[in-house]
């Protein structure tokens, strides 16, 4: 963490959606494959039908990505700016799409990029290939890390760094930003939320909101990491 430059870190966060709204309306062979991917993993007491809001919208197969946000730092004087970008939509296609169209623009300016974030090992990186795949768009070389070997992927995750060697635990990102004393994401949703306050109440800009907020913590877990001063709401430039 250290040996790597702040400008040089590209941090990112996902939101993503079951793709339908409830399990009823899927169609009948989604049902079935929705019940054969649960049924070993089901709580006691709880159906498929009912398991299907709790858990789909983290599955790829089952889910869509509704925002990607991400951030860079940018040194202007002697502070560091956080410039955080969304992409977001009803139409996860274009969504990608466009998001791609920016790592290109990025990587045609600096081609030592690395992801960042929280769990992305695990969780943001592989659903966001995913989706690019079922949607028919390519891979690009900044996410196509298949057939590389683990430490030459280049990703920083602050939650495999903060486990140091230790693989018993999870430490979410609230707990993780709370620990460090950092201002965590305290918004009017938490990531439980997301599906209903999409399905439900259609207001995706709080969703927007809520993972721009995840993509600034990062970035100041990251400078906790690296012993320096967190960012002041100042610094921290959304770009439109």
């Amino acid at each position: 963490m250290q040996n790597i430059r702040l400008e040089n870190l590209l941090l990112i966060d996902i939101e993503t959606v079951s793709e339908s709204a409830t399990f009823e309306i899927l169609p009948e062979e989604w049902k079935m494959l929705w019940q054969e991917k649960v049924q070993r993993s089901l709580p006691e007491g709880v159906t498929a039908a009912e398991f299907y809001p709790q858990r789909a919208g983290v599955m790829a197969e089952f889910a869509k990505v509704v925002c990607i946000s991400i951030g860079y730092f940018k040194k202007e004087g002697n502070l560091f700016l956080l410039r955080v970008k969304s992409f977001y939509g009803d139409d996860e296609k274009k969504l990608l799409q466009d998001f791609l169209v920016t790592l290109q623009q990025l990587e045609a300016n600096n081609n030592k990029w690395c992801f960042t974030g929280h769990n992305i090992k695990e969780f943001d990186i592989p659903f966001i290939c995913r989706r690019l795949i079922i949607n028919n768009l390519n891979i690009p070389s900044l996410l196509d890390f298949q057939n590389m070997k683990p430490w030459e992927t280049n990703m920083v995750d602050t939650f495999q760094y903060w486990r140091f060697g230790d693989y018993k635990n999870f430490t979410s990102l609230k707990l993780l930003a709370a620990a460090l004393k950092v201002p965590s994401s305290k918004d009017d949703i938490d990531g439980s939320m997301v599906g209903d306050v999409y399905w439900q109440e259609r207001q995706l800009q709080r969703i927007v909101t809520y993972c721009q907020k995840d993509v600034v913590t990062t970035g100041n877990i990251v400078l906790r990491f690296k012993n320096l001063p967190l960012l002041t709401d100042e610094q921290v430039v959304i770009v439109t």
